[in-house]
């Protein structure tokens, strides 16, 4: 999840975004920034939201060594509030895990609804979570709603086929890709999904 090189999920939504023409997008759970600088690198337009004001700036510091600062937009913000934009505002919705923290399923419904209020007609929500073929779904303290908190004290809220549709109101599914990431390793879903 930590490191510099861009996520597996980051590369496969350019080339997705770079295909359709997609320039403004919105990064939710941003982090330490490896895919936002990326994103900026590859020429789009990255609004930057997270809720550590360390993380954002870091991912400022960065942008400014890689001159891509003007690429780059940060926000402080809590994804449990309803988002800061206008309607039909961005191209594209991207998180990578931010789904599988400790957010239940009634908070992502909201979250959900909130991000087809702010992409435009078509655009495109692309989000990874941990799938419930992972080594570590059903280790630890169970906190229900599929969320258990694990090794090392992170609660971490695992996704079937089924979640993923719950959460998709409004949007048509447009692939739920298998993939592996990092030690153990994990077990994840890149879910690819179009406003209606």
């Amino acid at each position: 999840m930590f490191g510099k090189e861009p996520s597996y999920s980051a590369v496969k939504t350019a080339g997705i975004l770079k295909a359709q023409g997609a320039r403004k997008i919105l990064e939710l759970g941003s982090g330490q920034g490896r895919d936002t600088l990326f994103f900026a690198l590859q020429g789009f337009e990255v609004y930057a939201l997270d809720y550590s004001e360390e993380g954002l700036n870091a991912i400022r510091a960065d942008v400014e060594a890689n001159g891509v600062s003007s690429s780059v937009k940060t926000v402080y913000h809590d994804v449990g509030q309803p988002l800061p934009f206008d309607n039909n505002f961005f191209d594209c919705c991207y998180s990578h895990m931010l789904y599988c923290m400790a957010l239940t399923t009634p908070l992502l419904k909201d979250l959900s609804r909130e991000i087809l209020r702010i992409l435009r007609p078509g655009g495109l929500n692309i989000y990874t979570v941990r799938n419930t073929q992972d080594p570590n779904y059903r280790t630890g303290i169970d906190h229900g709603d599929d969320m258990w908190k694990i090794a090392g004290g992170f609660i971490v809220h695992f996704f079937s086929r089924e979640k993923i549709e719950s959460l998709a109101e409004g949007y048509q599914i447009i692939d739920i890709e298998k993939f592996d990431e990092g030690r153990l390793p994990k077990k994840l879903f890149l879910v690819t999904t179009r406003k209606i």
